[in-house]
């Protein structure tokens, strides 16, 4: 379908990531240093970004931190010219930047589905508008947009978030048709559940505390049920999804499914709904019972100013 060449290596490449500072964007960062690449690391941590680009450059790597709010389309835009005012081109450009919330869909207000929209869907226009710009006087490059497994399947509590990574799965496959018979690549990553601090930091407060009430929670009610549940592979480190986005800039495919198990289970989603929801059942009814015991704990009062 497509006319570029897979590449033999990614040094000298010019990389592009977002949300950079931490989690799966510094993971790839240093996984992409390690072969050679160039790379431009761009979130709105500066400390931690900042932090991250000395590390790499003691090592030899040529690394810039670009400072970034990637849901302010003119920071977006300015990312991508910082670059080539950099390094002359893009070769790859990954949008990893992104972030969850917590509530069920009557708590989460207009405030919070228009953030969460902006930094893990409107940003995807604000960065690749500019960056195919570039792509298509090259001839050459690659998208990689990071969603999840929340872009394939349903999770409660989290509905705009799931709402903007179905988005991006979507985004990223009308872009795959725009660019049919070019030499310019486009893929999306769908992890499951990886060990960053992401679930510390959901809009709405920590879903932490949530998935591990409701672990134990959805065993007991798997086995009242006799249900059993989608076999997926749990928790794993960021490195192992860097070391697959790598491979994909190698190798480019339309997806990534970087846990066992979890595209047999999105093919089951996208196949038969209603069966996929039944083998998920005791995890949604372990997921509103921890929801609810939280939801009715008394809030501590705040401290006084006096």
């Amino acid at each position: 379908m497509y006319g570029r060449k897979a590449m033999t290596t990614i040094q000298n490449c010019v990389v592009v990531i977002t949300g950079a500072s931490s989690g799966i964007g510094a993971a790839l960062a240093r996984c992409c240093s390690a072969d050679g690449a160039k790379l431009v690391l761009a979130a709105r941590r500066k400390v931690e970004l900042d932090s991250l680009a000395r590390s790499l450059e003691l090592s030899g790597a040529q690394a810039r931190a670009i400072p970034t709010d990637l849901s302010v389309r003119s920071e977006a835009e300015q990312l991508i010219r910082q670059t080539i005012d950099t390094f002359g081109r893009i070769d790859v450009l990954v949008n990893n930047a992104g972030a969850g919330h917590f509530g069920s869909v009557e708590e989460t207000s207009d405030e919070v589905i228009a953030k969460i929209f902006a930094v893990n869907t409107f940003a995807l226009w604000y960065t690749t508008r500019p960056a195919l710009s570039i792509m298509r006087r090259q001839g050459t490059g690659h998208i990689i947009n990071v969603a999840s497994m929340a872009g394939k399947i349903g999770f409660p509590f989290n509905s705009a978030y799931v709402a903007a990574k179905h988005a991006c799965v979507g985004f990223t496959v009308a872009l795959r048709a725009e660019l049919a018979g070019t030499t310019i690549q486009a893929s999306v990553v769908c992890p499951g559940s990886v060990d960053t601090d992401w679930a510390d930091k959901t809009e709405g407060g920590s879903m932490r505390p949530l998935f591990s009430a409701s672990g134990p929670l959805a065993q007991r009610r798997a086995s009242e049920t006799g249900i059993t549940l989608p076999d997926v592979e749990g928790i794993v480190a960021p490195e192992r999804i860097a070391e697959a986005i790598r491979d994909c800039m190698l190798h480019p495919v339309p997806e990534i499914y970087t846990h066992r198990g979890s595209k047999e289970f999105a093919r089951l989603a996208a196949t038969n709904r209603l069966e996929a929801e039944r083998r998920q059942l005791p995890m949604f009814l372990a997921e509103r019972e921890a929801y609810e015991e939280m939801k009715s704990r008394p809030k501590l009062a705040a401290p006084s100013s006096q």
